[in-house]
């Protein structure tokens, strides 16, 4: 990740404010660049909520994984339509 990636810190925005943010930064990123997001607890729920609604199109990768702070690294890998048939995004896949 570049020193000029956004860099998102949820801990102070409200709760129905984080994941509109977060998918509107990571919508604006061009591919291969990333989003570093930073949380007081393990965000794994948004992984699925990338996975189900950007499969194909993002990377997850833990920077810091707690037990106070989580950070992650959200890349652009790029379009759905684009990705190779049958890859996964973050390692979280099964099988397919």
């Amino acid at each position: 990740m570049t020193a000029t990636a956004p860099r998102i810190d949820v801990r102070a925005i409200p709760p129905r404010e984080r994941h509109p943010l977060i998918f509107s930064t990571f919508q604006a990123l061009a591919t291969g660049q990333a989003l570093e997001l930073v949380n007081d607890h393990d965000p794994r729920p948004l992984y699925y909520q990338f996975n189900a609604q950007v499969p194909g199109e993002f990377s997850w990768d833990y920077l810091q994984n707690g037990p106070d702070l989580w950070r992650v690294a959200i890349t652009r890998t790029g379009d759905a339509q684009g990705a190779a048939a049958g890859s996964c995004c973050g390692g979280g896949c099964g099988g397919a």
